[in-house]
């Protein structure tokens, strides 16, 4: 099947022959100034190395592992920062939705609208989501193989959107762990979207600190290089300035001074698996 190549906005396009694209940003939105600080570093970076960037931040983590958890600072100051961070800095932006009352008001903002793992299958969120004609990174449930996603993305496309992402973040292993099957880029890649692999989410080690989730934030980069040379689309990296002070998932969040080294090493995998011309 031939992949589809999506068009996210004007220099960002995913799939295909396109550059490998980066996702990235902090887990949940702690504040204004941390954010645009994070977003700003990064768009510097992205910049410099000539990668396709989308800042993520998360308004409402509505599935933290305690009630005692920081969650964020809500739909309506959260869209506000990125509304903020999109139109001063200039770069493209995805936050997650939890409920089809959220959509419409973020569709107005959101240049790309996320389907957490956890709520993949909801059939009813991922057609009303899909509804918006916005681009959509669908996460991939802990708990589905990857030839499931072929019924997820199904369903956001008989909303007739056909600008989909599918995103690989790991798969159940016993309690508190997670492992990745790299045969899984090439299987959802068969619907014939592009898949993108979230190097951070996938070292997460789910409800393993008892009221929090832990992480083994060294092993991000090596599953990142093997995504890539597994054919991934893009990489999704959560990142923050200190993780160990990060109010959410900072066990598997990279810091930021870490990153560019990774970035060049992804870009020249990806660079090596061009074809040769002729």
């Amino acid at each position: 099947m031939t992949r589809q190549v999506i068009h996210i906005l004007e220099g960002i396009s995913i799939g295909g022959d396109n550059p490998l694209a980066l996702i990235a940003g902090p887990c949940v939105i702690e504040d204004a100034e941390t954010s645009f600080r994070i977003a700003s570093f990064l768009k510097a970076l992205t910049r410099r190395l000539e990668i396709p960037f989308i800042f993520k931040a998360s308004f409402d983590k509505a599935n933290r592992s305690s009630i005692d958890s920081f969650r964020g600072p809500g739909m309506m100051e959260g869209l506000d920062i990125l509304k903020r961070i999109k139109t001063e800095l200039d770069i493209c932006i995805l936050s997650d939705v939890h409920r089809i009352s959220q959509i419409d008001i973020c569709a107005a903002i959101l240049d790309i609208i996320q389907i957490p793992a956890f709520l993949c299958r909801q059939t009813d969120l991922i057609t009303a989501a899909a509804a918006t004609r916005k681009p959509l990174n669908i996460k991939k449930g802990q708990f589905l193989a990857p030839r499931d996603m072929a019924n997820v993305v199904k369903k956001a496309a008989s909303s007739g959107n056909s600008r989909i992402l599918i995103t690989e973040r790991g798969s159940s292993f016993g309690y508190n762990n997670l492992v990745v099957d790299f045969r899984g880029i090439p299987i959802m890649q068969e619907t014939g979207y592009p898949v993108i692999f979230d190097a951070t989410h996938s070292v997460q080690l789910p409800g393993g600190e008892s009221i929090r989730s832990g992480g083994e934030r060294r092993f991000a980069p090596v599953l990142a290089k093997a995504a890539v040379a597994a054919g991934a689309d893009g990489i999704f990296i959560e990142v923050h300035p200190n993780p160990d002070q990060a109010l959410c998932d900072g066990p598997n969040s990279l810091p930021l001074d870490s990153l560019e080294p990774l970035l060049v090493t992804l870009k020249r995998i990806r660079e090596s698996l061009k074809s040769p011309t002729a």
